[in-house]
């Protein structure tokens, strides 16, 4: 029994045994409402003290003893109505366990530092030891509840990143760099073509002959024998292709070539070897379009075969030689498009004693100013007729005076009336013309060549004693064909007349008051300037 006094072992005051407080680095300090007040007596005068119990582990101040003693066990006390339904969520007495488990740590999240930034351990797991410099999570400080810093005065700086304008001028002097780098590489590759040397493929050395029929084998066979004349003289000079004769020395060329020389004007020739040579002139035809120069002094000259003109075939293959432009040994390559054309050239005097007539040789070979005088040869490599004219599409037909340029159709003298007018001139320094003994009516615009009533000189328009009176011929009459072959104007009839002979008989046909006849005669002969 307990005589209300205070005994040594056993308290004298009423109280709850207060609990362990939970270590500090497990559970954060968490301040609980002031627990329930109890009665409290004053202690008797003169009793000692009681001793304080001592405060809770890890409480925010000390809970003070009671100070009044417990009443006297007397029975049960009747329990007190509760208020309310009991709430499982109520704030438990101070010191009892809650339905919460403590909150663990709260770490304020951070820019991820550049690389060789010291970043702090990551905070230790929770309900183990917490170094000092962590922050615990207290929602009942005067923060508010609000994360704090994760470093404390303790931590070490971190380092500060890289300025980013240091970046920014890095890359652009790299880029700058590289760009200098790429460009010098790029350059010299598209001048040397690689980094490493290149070897294409090629065929080697072969056999350089070619057929003797083809235009590489009529070239090499025919260029020794042609030369390129360089005339000057009375203030003009021209270009013009010219073929050896003979052995010595004797060149065909046209006479519209050697017409600037005069009779004392300066003629070189130039072989395809390069060698040079001065010529004088032997004899020219303004009729013919054709000409005789010589070279002396000259050995080992190649004269050029001559074929026959009355054996070509239209279609048949040839090549033209000459120096188009001055541009020597140049080679060309056609057909003979057309034959018996009758051209006529030149008339630049105006008189019309410059006048060529020429039934010639039609070819497509490309013949160009330069070209005249060049032999045009056949797959033999022999001359079948002398290059003279080009149609241009601007200045119609006659000689090659003008810069027109080739447009296919270029006209040759064939070699059978070149080789007899070059006799002449050799022989005699003039060259004969065939004739028939009339003067034409060059206005007539009928169909046919018209024999004039008058000459020009107002004589008789048919000679006396001319074939042509000896063959019936009258002033009037309408010349329709020449051997059987259509002649359609005056300029025709001369050409047919002239690629004969003198002497040659000729079958003329004509018309006379509506009616047809036939006339023969022999071609008489006149000499030509």
């Amino acid at each position: 029994m307990n005589d209300g006094k205070p005994t040594g072992s056993q308290p004298t005051w009423w109280s709850r045994p207060a609990r362990p407080a939970r270590a500090a680095a497990t559970a954060p300090t968490v301040p609980h409402p002031a627990p329930p007040l109890s009665l409290t007596k004053p202690a008797p005068a003169g009793a000692p003290a009681e001793p304080q119990a001592p405060a809770a582990a890890g409480s925010a101040e000390p809970v003070p003893r009671p100070t009044e003693p417990a009443p006297a066990a007397a029975g049960p006390a009747p329990a007190a109505p509760p208020l309310h339904a009991p709430d499982e969520y109520r704030t438990p007495p101070y010191g009892e366990p809650g339905p919460w488990a403590p909150a663990p740590p709260v770490q304020r999240p951070v820019a991820t530092p550049p690389h060789g930034t010291a970043v702090p351990a990551a905070p230790p797991a929770y309900g183990t030891p917490q170094p000092s410099q962590w922050i615990q999570y207290d929602p009942w400080s005067s923060s508010g509840g609000r994360p704090q810093p994760l470093t404390s005065a303790g931590a070490p700086p971190a380092r500060t990143a890289p300025r980013r304008g240091a970046w920014l001028v890095g890359a652009l002097l790299l880029a700058l760099l590289t760009g200098v780098l790429g460009g010098g590489v790029g350059a010299y590759i598209e001048r040397n073509g690689g980094l490493t040397t290149v070897e294409l493929p090629q065929a080697g050395r072969e056999d350089t002959g070619r057929a003797p029929d083809s235009v590489a084998g009529i070239a090499a066979s025919a260029l020794p024998s042609v030369v390129t004349l360089h005339v000057s003289g009375g203030g003009e000079q021209g270009t013009g292709t010219g073929f050896v004769l003979d052995e010595r020395g004797h060149i065909l060329t046209n006479n519209h070539v050697v017409d600037p020389a005069g009779t004392s004007g300066d003629i070189t020739i130039t072989f395809s070897s390069g060698e040079t040579a001065a010529a004088r002139l032997i004899g020219k035809d303004s009729g013919y379009d054709l000409a005789v120069v010589q070279v002396t002094g000259v050995s080992n000259l190649k004269p050029l075969p001559l074929g026959n003109s009355d054996n070509v075939r239209v279609g048949d293959p040839v090549v033209a030689i000459g120096a188009p432009f001055d541009l020597q040994n140049t080679v060309t390559s056609g057909i003979i498009s057309a034959k018996e054309r009758p051209i006529t050239a030149g008339g630049r005097k105006g008189d019309g004693s410059d006048v060529s007539y020429v039934d010639a040789l039609q070819t497509d070979a490309p013949i160009n100013p330069g070209n005249s005088g060049g032999p045009l040869v056949d797959s033999h490599a022999r001359v079948i007729g002398i290059n003279s004219a080009i149609r241009a599409a601007d200045s119609g037909s006659g000689p090659e005076g003008g810069q027109a340029g080739s447009i296919g159709l270029g006209f040759a003298i064939p070699i059978n009336q070149g080789k007899r007018v070059a006799e002449e001139l050799i022989n005699t320094g003039k060259a004969t013309h065939p004739v028939i003994g009339v003067s034409l009516d060059m206005k007539y615009s009928g169909d046919g060549a018209r024999v004039g009533e008058k000459a020009q000189d107002g004589s008789a328009s048919v000679i006396a004693g001319g074939p042509a009176a000896k063959a019936g011929v009258r002033p009037g009459d309408v010349i329709t064909e020449v051997d059987g072959r259509r002649v359609h104007s005056g300029e025709e009839l001369i050409v047919k007349i002239r690629a004969h002979r003198p002497g040659d008989r000729l079958e003329l046909t004509l018309q006379r008051g509506g009616k047809e006849l036939t006339k023969t005669l022999t071609l008489g002969s006149s000499t030509g300037d």
